[in-house]
């Protein structure tokens, strides 16, 4: 358990030259850092003509050494006194060399010929000692080990790849475990642990690796325990077995027990300083004895916090360099010991999944032969998570094709045993009832919900929803993306057997999620006080399902009622009829979500006050409920039910029989979300909320926009694509100052869009506006004076208005360099795309702005980030933007570089999924500075995030010139409402 090394470097580099150390270098260490191979580096100490003490100690202390041999290399005595205390290792402690001869022939620096001859000739000349003749030999040693010439590769990039493995393959060589070489994805574990570890650094880190059960942590853990252990001192790798036998004899004792701390603090130093009963009388010992000593500690699968503090109570305790890895599946371990540095792994890609089961089934990475769409539709039910892909792998391998269709039944009904073990002890460590029933109603109800409607949903639940949902995220039972909560379907499975066990008659169940359950109790002419949820889903009805009118009078304490189909676009079949209609719904109910609803109408004398969301998707409803008189005593509401003014989210999207929601007038101060989409009889701009936020009317007959859009002052989106009728949009819109998203793409009728020149002046956002096939606007007018986040028109060619322009991604700006006295470069770019997705995508990009002189010398460069929301497949349409980027006025070398003339390079770069044909940019004329309150409506290059020389690890006045970068991220849709709007629609019910 306990393993010690001499080493503390993987590899010293040695080299000569800043042309060298900003180049080749510079991203050798790179490739290194993310393989988690530890370099000395030397950006710290100051150069002379000796090497100190220091770099002599790093050279010893370093497995390997790799000299890059340049044309200056020769040049330098500090070079070549290091080559000498190299040689000196290779010899006396076998320290391994491997040369790199970059942009020379090897024979040169052999027999020191050629213009590296004459260099070194020159740097001996007049040396009367015997270094001269030692330089020799050791130039000539060193040459003749086979290393790499990079003129044998076509580029730099496979150059430093074979290096690096080159450099991996023997590190690992010495490492006397090879169990993890063939894991699949452990090197990018490897490279997100790099960032958090910095092995480099002199200062103690504690360092969290946290997730759900099944996730691969420990895996992970074993990896790094392997990989960096040789760093050390002295290592431990302290699993669950040590902590439970250490703790057995006080399995009765108080949690907090003194001579509990002692025994552990016992165990845990004799292991990790290799000396058998160690005894200890007071818990300061652990200090004391490990502070100066520089170790890793690996705790695994650790959730007592009590034994957190025993062993590792604080970075103090240990010795300058050491490691203290804490693995958990429970955050809140971490955050109340204090580790903020923490690695989330999260689930592997679809890709990386099939070859995680492959390797496990079938010994290799590839999928067999006649095996592959079964290898794929396993890994699918496996949710990605290696757990599950591990045990199906291991128990479906070595059997045939007609044993994995024989299988395949089976896993579908549930997680396998020893899957469905391991989950669940997630759930039965949680602490409390109140968290065990959240989470199942979670599971069984509200998967894929945000996390505000669960809240709502279960105010009165007396479940403590607040932090509840907050312990069921640390625990890493759920999981938030974006505003929304999710359970692994696997998870799902599993409580949904936990509800099973209630009882063997489904109306004696809380939830009944299963169809042929749900068929059963509506079969069933008995009543049902218990039954608080139904989650069906009709693609699992395998034969028609027939409800009675009364059916539902049965079921009075009814609050989740969940109808839907996973999908609306596969073709509609009858799965359930309402024979003789429907005359009753619990007036309990919070949620009524009924996907293909088969009636004109609600029930006439539904009263749900209660009601929360009401999601009736691709419904036959023509109306929500038929007319009567008023029985609530409000004013002006006459034939309103009364439940309708608790509604917070209306989802009416595919209604194709709608024509009327409320009636005009009505304010529903509650309601924050309505969606039409696809209720192509829907004809009037509907007017029921003015505190609607998201108002999706896609695919609707609506024809205008009217000027009363001003009152929706909290609108935040607005789509309105496909409305093929829609020919005018009220100037008012432009008076909404937090609308963030406009689409109103395919609307061909549409000729003005005026109103996008009207900015109101206290607007703290500008909206993403998107025009797509909307051929008849006026382009030119809206290019030159709207003002917006970014604008989407059809065009497959640059305007004459940007006035530099060129093909593909990339154009130079030439400027005066007086012109660079301003403090900032402002412009408005365009670029020509096409999205090749056949789904709405979310394209990320990168706008880089480098600057050169005449000699193409290097002297600032900055990035910014852009996130743009594309609807399906989309060609030939330009996307424009305004972009903001510092000049480096406060560079002190600029003045003196007198280059008159100043290329500016712009690069934009889009993710795989989008094309860059064309781009131009045309120079703002206006002079901003950071002051500026329209900077947070642009694309702009922010201060706050500059990347400094010591993380560059530049030392010199020189390199701090030519290394300077902002990493700037551009304002997003996310800031205000943290969810984006693409997600209004696709994702904010993910579950249904």
């Amino acid at each position: 358990m306990t393993t010690s090394c001499n080493w503390l470097f993987d590899v010293f580099p040695s080299f000569s030259g800043e042309d060298v150390r900003r180049t080749f270098l510079s991203h050798l260490l790179l490739a290194f850092d993310h393989k988690l191979i530890t370099c000395f580096k030397d950006n710290e100490i100051e150069r002379s003509q000796s090497i100190g003490l220091k770099l002599v100690h790093a050279i010893r202390d370093s497995r390997i050494a790799i000299v890059v041999f340049s044309k200056t290399y020769a040049s330098s005595t500090w070079c070549l006194n290091e080559l000498l205390e190299i040689v000196r290792c290779k010899e006396d402690k076998g320290q391994m060399v491997i040369p790199v001869f970059y942009g020379l022939d090897p024979s040169h620096v052999r027999k020191q010929t050629g213009e590296f001859g004459k260099t070194f000739q020159m740097i001996c000349k007049n040396r009367s000692d015997e270094l001269p003749v030692r330089w020799k030999g050791a130039l000539t040693l060193v040459a003749n080990i086979h290393g790499y010439h990079s003129n044998n590769w076509s580029n730099e990039a496979h150059l430093i790849e074979d290096i690096t493995n080159d450099v991996l393959g023997r590190l690992v060589g010495l490492t006397p475990s090879m169990e993890f070489a063939d894991f699949a994805g452990i090197e990018d574990h490897m490279a997100k642990m790099s960032s958090l570890l910095q092995l480099e650094s002199e200062e103690v880190r504690m360092v969290g690796i946290w997730g759900p059960v099944g996730i691969g942590k420990t895996t992970i853990a074993r990896a790094l325990f392997c990989r960096i252990s040789r760093h050390f001192q002295s290592c431990i790798f302290i699993d669950r077995a040590f902590v439970t036998k250490t703790m057995e004899i006080f399995k009765t004792a108080n949690p907090d027990d003194y001579n509990m701390k002692l025994r552990l603090q016992e165990c845990f130093l004799s292991e990790i300083l290799n000396k058998n009963d160690i005894k200890i009388h007071h818990l300061g010992v652990v200090g004391e004895r490990l502070k100066h000593k520089r170790v890793l500690v690996v705790l695994d699968d650790l959730s007592d916090q009590v034994v957190l503090d025993s062993l590792v109570g604080g970075t103090q305790w240990f010795g300058c360099g050491s490691r203290i890895l804490v693995i958990t599946k429970d955050k809140h371990v971490l955050r109340a010991h204090g580790i903020d540095l923490i690695y989330e792994v999260g689930l592997p890609s679809d890709d990386l999944a099939l070859d995680m089961f492959c390797t496990y089934a079938f010994r290799e990475n590839s999928q067999r032969d006649g095996f592959n769409e079964l290898a794929f539709e396993v890994a699918k039910f496996a949710g990605n998570l290696p757990l599950a892909l591990n045990v199906l792998g291991l128990y479906l391998r070595g059997r045939d094709k007609e044993d994995w269709l024989d299988m395949l039944p089976r896993l579908r009904k549930g997680p396998e045993g020893k899957i469905e073990k391991a989950l669940r002890v997630s759930y039965d460590g949680l602490g409390s009832r109140e968290d065990k029933a959240l989470f199942v109603h979670i599971a069984c109800l509200f998967n894929g919900m945000e996390t505000n409607d669960i809240k709502m949903l279960l105010a009165d639940s007396g479940l403590g929803v607040n932090i509840g949902v907050k312990n069921l995220i640390d625990n890493s039972l759920i999981h938030e993306s974006g505003r929304c909560v999710h359970v692994h379907c696997l998870v799902q499975e599993m409580v949904k057997g936990i509800v099973r066990t209630q009882s063997n008659k489904p109306r004696e169940r809380e939830f009944l999620v299963d169809s042929k359950d749900v068929c059963d109790l509506f079969n069933d002419n008995s009543g049902s006080k218990k039954v608080l949820g139904i989650s069906l889903n009709l693609e699992d009805l395998y034969e028609l399902l027939r409800i009675d009118k009364k059916a539902f009078r049965r079921l009075r304490n009814l609050r989740f009622l969940r109808i839907y189909k996973d999908s609306l676009d596969l073709p509609k079949q009858v799965r359930l009829h309402l024979p003789g209609g429907l005359n009753y719904l619990s007036p309990k109910l919070k949620l009524l979500c009924w996907d293909e609803y088969p009636l004109p109408r609600l029930p006439s004398s539904f009263r749900a006050e209660h009601l929360i969301v009401l999601r009736m998707r691709n419904s036959k409803l023509e109306t929500l409920w038929e007319e009567f008189e008023s029985s609530t005593g409000l004013e002006d509401m006459e034939g309103v039910p009364h439940y309708v003014l608790m509604r917070n989210e209306l989802f009416m999207n595919g209604c194709e029989e709608l024509q009327t929601v409320l009636p005009t007038g009505i304010n529903l101060e509650s309601l924050y979300r309505l969606d039409l989409s696809g209720s192509s009889r829907f004809r009037t701009f509907p007017y029921i909320s003015t505190n609607i936020s998201f108002l999706i009317l896609n695919q609707t007959a609506i024809k205008e926009v009217p000027w009363w859009i001003e009152n929706f002052s909290r609108l935040v989106c607005l789509e309105m694509s496909e409305c093929k009728t829609l020919n005018y949009i009220s100037p008012n819109i432009s008076k909404l100052k937090l609308l963030e998203k406009v689409d109103f793409s395919n609307c061909g009728a549409l000729t003005d869009a005026t109103w996008l020149d009207r900015p109101n002046a206290t607007h703290t956002k500008l909206p993403a506006v998107s025009f797509i096939n909307c051929f008849k606007l006026d382009q030119e007018a809206l290019i030159q004076q709207s003002v917006f986040k970014y604008l989407i028109l059809p065009g497959g060619k640059v305007p004459s208005y940007f006035t530099n322009q060129a093909t593909g991604s990339a154009l130079v700006i030439r400027q005066l360099q007086s012109s660079l006295s301003q403090e900032l470069l402002r412009f408005r770019a365009c670029l020509v795309v096409d999205a090749n997705e056949f789904q709405p995508i979310t394209s990320s990009w990168i706008i880089s702005c480098h600057s050169t002189g005449k000699d193409r010398s290097s002297f600032g460069s900055s990035d910014c980030h852009l996130d743009i929301d594309f609807p399906r497949q989309m060609d030939n349409h330009l996307v424009i933007f305004d972009c903001c980027f510092p000049l480096n006025k406060d560079n002190d070398s600029l003045a003196e570089l007198n280059y008159g003339r100043v290329d500016i390079e712009i690069n934009f770069t889009s993710d795989s999924r989008c094309k860059i044909k064309g781009c131009g940019v045309r120079r703002l004329s206006e002079v901003c500075s950071y002051s500026d309150k329209k900077l947070s409506n642009v694309c702009e290059a922010d201060k706050s995030n500059m990347v400094t020389d010591e993380e560059f690890g530049e030392s010199s006045a020189e390199a701090r010139r030519s290394r300077k970068r902002l990493r700037v991220t551009g304002k997003t849709i996310k800031e205000s409402t943290d969810l984006s709007c693409s997600q209004t629609v696709e994702e904010h019910w993910m579950y249904v």
